[in-house]
């Protein structure tokens, strides 16, 4: 198949190129600076968990998304934040039957287009402001995914792979499609797995709740996963947002199929690792603060859920986020006169 990975650069951009490419698919990243440079002489280099040698992937990198020819599947790997921005050439390169799948963490823009009920085609004015996004891309093109994995970017084109491989996918009007069968086997191939969901909301519920609440804490803390989830102040807290959210997700129709102590234990599991949000604060990047948190928060308004320690956490990384873009990244206290 023909690819686009826009933020192919990226963790998991990057994971999902090096391995396509190396399953016989023609993949196209878009990525910049260094990380573009770094590409085109050396190609993707990929280090996978309990593997020493790496896997390596000669691909066609481009600065500008325009550069790309009309693909068969454009992947969306970049933060929700930075949608937006691109949207415009994203669109000049779709074509009627290019699959689109966002790769974005937290409430997409799309989660009430083909969504029946009295929400339906309703915008997530947090990740969407006036519905931009939806305005520019047909929702027949777009095809729901949830990443799991856990990557992080050691240098400009190499990768580091920490943990899973799980895709799950979706059509967004809960049907089972040939394009999303015919999808679901060339990411098989490329050795993820990707089983079809008719509930693709469910699973972005699922893998949220552990976002929205791991990731904040973690920015807030400096700490890991597994030292969150074993400290019993920052386990509460973290049960309490998860009790909030699910309240009004159910609001929306939706089931989780695990329990809050099963999720908790899941995210224990991973171990030592930093979140991406935690990761992005080391680096002085911008907080994914609005998509992973503050459109569940809006959520809650629409539905009319109370949602107090969803609020507070958030309040405080959206301030942490501001001192970090204002200081270029470095946090410290200025000197008393």
């Amino acid at each position: 198949m023909k690819i686009c990975v826009i933020g192919g650069g990226g963790a998991i951009g990057g994971y999902l190129a090096t391995k396509l490419a190396r399953a016989g698919n023609q993949v196209t990243i878009v990525a910049r600076g260094e990380t573009l440079e770094a590409i085109q002489k050396n190609g993707l280099t990929l280090y996978m968990e309990r593997e020493i040698q790496p896997l390596v992937a000669r691909v066609k990198a481009v600065s500008k998304i325009t550069d790309v020819e009309t693909p068969d599947v454009v992947m969306l790997a970049v933060k929700a934040h930075q949608v937006e921005p691109v949207i415009d050439d994203l669109a000049k390169i779709m074509g009627p039957n290019t699959v689109l799948i966002p790769l974005q963490n937290g409430i997409p823009w799309w989660y009430f287009q083909k969504l029946s009920g009295r929400y339906q085609d309703h915008p997530v004015e947090t990740v969407d402001a006036g519905g931009a996004i939806m305005k520019k891309i047909n929702p027949n093109n777009i095809l729901g995914c949830v990443v799991y994995p856990a990557t992080y970017t050691e240098s400009p084109g190499v990768i580091r792979h920490v943990e899973g491989n799980r895709f799950p996918l979706g059509e967004i009007d809960g049907t089972v499609s040939e394009r999303v069968k015919v999808i679901s086997q060339m990411m098989t191939d490329a050795g993820f797995k990707s089983p079809i969901l008719e509930d693709i909301r469910g699973e972005i519920w699922l893998k949220l709740w552990g976002n929205m609440t791991f990731n904040p804490i973690s920015a807030l803390t400096h700490e890991h996963l597994e030292g969150i989830c074993q400290y019993p102040l920052t386990n509460d807290l973290a049960r309490n947002m998860m009790a909030e959210a699910q309240r009004l997700a159910e609001k929306l129709g939706i089931v989780f199929r695990v329990d809050i102590d099963r999720r908790i234990a899941g995210a224990e599991k991973v171990g030592k690792h930093k979140t991406s949000m935690l990761q992005d604060l080391e680096a002085g990047n911008s907080l994914e603060i609005d998509a992973l948190l503050g459109s569940v928060i809006e959520l809650g308004r629409i539905t009319e859920t109370p949602t107090p320690c969803l609020s507070t956490v958030f309040a405080l990384t959206k301030l942490l986020n501001t001192k970090v873009q204002s200081s270029q990244g470095r946090l410290s206290l200025p000197m008393a006169a």
